[in-house]
């Protein structure tokens, strides 16, 4: 991502859109916020030596979705952790929290690792809504967007 040289009205104008996209899905992530999002399908005539797979929360599935056409998503997010050495929750957390709206990229990456590992890894959503960094960082974005929106 190059906000770095960009200034505060371009990155507003840049991810203004793709926040606004985001911003419906604060509430129910508070909501679902330490809950289960899936059920682990376990149907009719399924053997026991058979892989059981997780069925997601459909507003889940729309928020991956919505979260997939946006800016933010960058497959090179594994950069973004080792530039700022985030290692675990508790790192995400403090570099969310610690995040201005030139580091919006930041907010990105985490976002960007828990929806693409998501794809192959059933667990990792789960984890998102249930230790609050997936609520974390759409409340993130959208107090930037709202403090430098001036327009």
């Amino acid at each position: 991502m190059e906000q770095d040289r960009l200034s505060r009205e371009e990155i507003v104008a840049m991810y203004k859109s793709d926040v606004e996209r985001l911003v419906p899905y604060i509430a129910w992530l508070q909501k679902k916020a330490g809950q289960q999002i899936a059920q682990s399908f376990h149907g009719e005539g399924i053997e026991k030596n058979s892989v059981t797979f997780p069925v997601y929360d459909s507003t889940m599935l729309q928020f991956v979705k919505e979260a997939k056409r946006t800016k933010f998503i960058d497959r090179n997010y594994v950069y973004v952790y080792s530039k700022w050495q985030i290692r675990n929750v508790k790192d995400e957390k403090r570099a969310i929290e610690r995040a201005t709206l030139q580091d919006i990229g930041i907010l990105g990456g985490i976002l960007s690792k828990y929806i693409i590992k998501g794809m192959t890894k059933g667990s990792v959503w789960q984890e998102g809504v249930e230790n609050g960094v997936l609520l974390a960082v759409l409340e993130k974005m959208k107090e930037l967007m709202d403090f430098w929106d001036k327009a």
